[in-house]
This record gives C-alpha cells, structure tokens and sequence, in this order.
C-alpha cells in the first residue's frame, strides 16, 4: 500500500501531507519528530488503513515539501507554531475532530492541540507522556543528569549547531537517531527520510525550535496568545493513551496528574525514539485500541 500525496493550503503554509485508506475513514492525524518525517508512520499507516481509517501524515513546517507561502513569515519552531499549524492542516481539509498521535515535536504538538482544542480532538495517542514545555522560566536548570541527555538542544540552539543542520544534515541527525534508538536504527529508513532535511528552512525552524525553548530566541508574535494560553501548563481534559518504555510514565503520579482522562500507559519494549516505526504494529493496535475506548 502507498500513499496518496496531497499539498494543502493554511494561511501560513503549503503542507505536504500522505494520506492513506479510505477517504471516507474516520480520520486519524499522525504527526512526527526530529529529526524524523512521515516514514517513521508508513508501517503503522498501512495497518491502519487496512483497518478503515484515513490516515494524515503531514511534513512538519521545514521537513520535506512543506513550503512557507511567504518570506516574510517567521520560520519558528516553537510549540505552539506547530501546533497550530495542524490545527490549521484540520481546518483547511474540513475535519472537525481526529484521532491524534505524535512522538517528539509531533507529541508535543498532539497535546497542545488536546489541551487548546479539545473539541477538535477525539483522542490522543503519546509517546512518552505529557510534553508540553512549560516555558514559563525557560532558563530554569534542569537536574544535571537530564541537561546532560539534551545535549543536541543546547547545540542546535547555537549559531554552530545551526551551520551544522544546514551544511551536515545527515550527520548530525543520523547521529541523534543512534544515540536515542540504540542498535534499532534503520538505515533504510534513515535514507528515505534524509531528503526531507534538504528542506531550504529546516535549520532555520529547527534552530528556532531549540533557541525558543531555553530563552535563547524570542517567539513568533503570531502565537503569543497560544503561549500565554500554556502558563502554566494545562491538564489534558480528552481522553489519552501513553506508549512508554519499561520503566513507565516518567513522573510518575505527578505526571499522571496532567491527563484528566489518562486510559492507560502502556510499556513497550524493545524500542527506542521511534516507536511507531520500530514496533508498528503495536503502535497501530494502540490507536485502534484508544479509537474503541475514546
């Protein structure tokens, strides 16, 4: 099964977006990471199409086809752009709620969307737990373990890590995909998603995204309103599933108080950054299991 390529207008944008199944399907909005694209889903896509959906993989704003309509919109990577921008991606295909799922940037933007939009979204589909940043002290330090694990952030907030995105892509992306999914890298894969790095702005959004989070740039002055709106970061009041490693839910309890309607946390073993790729078909039987429970 292949997908069907369609380039949808926002006011902002020109998405690029693969659609799979049913055009009639419930739909169910898929959404990616960094550094990653639309491949991490396609297993997962298939079954899911398979099972009657219509499944939406868009390119985030700077990966692959995606364009910007106009130079003089900022190339921001901040939470609440991306967000908006499938939010935007719903409105211009006349959906008016989707089953939602997302790992990294993607996961994060889901729950803005559950915690902004409630209304647009029937359930949520998360890798890793709650992700929204709370941006309300952003150069508040984190316990030493952790800023040692982030180290990319701090590098791709940088003016050299920007050169680097733009100059060896593949490097440096290829590198934090064997750092985060240790001996479960695809090269394969890897190559097929490589060519959405070629995208003229990718450094440019990417950087921004990093800057942002840790103070290091300001927002775009479009979302400002959207960023005020996560001070402090609000509960999830749809109704959520969670795929995380062994160890389960980090935070524990306290991250559990995030979800108003948390269905269940779910381990799965054997992967890494990028579970919808590396174990699809468990990714898949996840969203057919919130989509009978939401």
């Amino acid at each position: 099964m292949t997908p069907q390529r369609l380039a949808v207008r926002t006011d902002l944008l020109e998405i690029a977006v693969d659609c799979w199944g049913d055009p009639a399907g419930e739909p169910v909005l898929l959404l990616h990471g960094f550094p990653f694209d639309p491949r991490s889903f396609d297993a997962a896509a298939a079954i899911l199409a398979q099972a009657g959906l219509r499944v939406l993989v868009p390119y985030l704003r700077g990966f692959g086809p995606t364009r910007f309509l106009s130079d003089a919109t900022m190339r921001s990577g901040q939470q609440t752009a991306i967000a908006d921008d499938a939010r935007a991606l719903l409105d211009a295909l006349g959906i008016g709620q989707a089953l939602v799922g997302g790992f990294d940037w993607g996961g994060r933007a889901a729950c803005i969307m559950g915690a902004l939009w409630p209304g647009r979204v029937r359930g949520l589909l998360l890798v890793g737990g709650y992700l929204v940043q709370d941006l309300a002290d952003p150069f508040r330090p984190a316990p030493a373990a952790l800023e040692h694990r982030v180290w990319h952030q701090y590098f791709i907030a940088s003016q050299r890590g920007r050169r680097a995105l733009a100059e060896q892509p593949r490097d440096i992306c290829l590198h934090l995909r064997w750092q985060w999914s240790p001996g479960l890298v695809d090269d394969a894969l890897f190559e097929r998603t490589a060519a959405s790095f070629d995208n003229v702005d990718f450094a440019a959004v990417a950087w921004h995204s990093y800057a942002h989070r840790i103070g290091a740039a300001p927002g775009d002055p479009r979302y400002a309103a959207l960023d005020a709106a996560l001070l402090p970061p609000p509960p999830l009041p749809v109704p959520a599933m969670v795929l995380t490693g062994p160890a389960g839910l980090p935070g524990g309890p306290a991250a559990a108080a995030r979800f108003d309607r948390l269905l269940e946390v779910r381990p799965l073993e054997g992967t890494g950054h990028d579970p919808a790729a590396e174990r699809p078909e468990a990714f898949a039987q996840a969203m057919l299991d919130l989509r009978a429970r939401s």
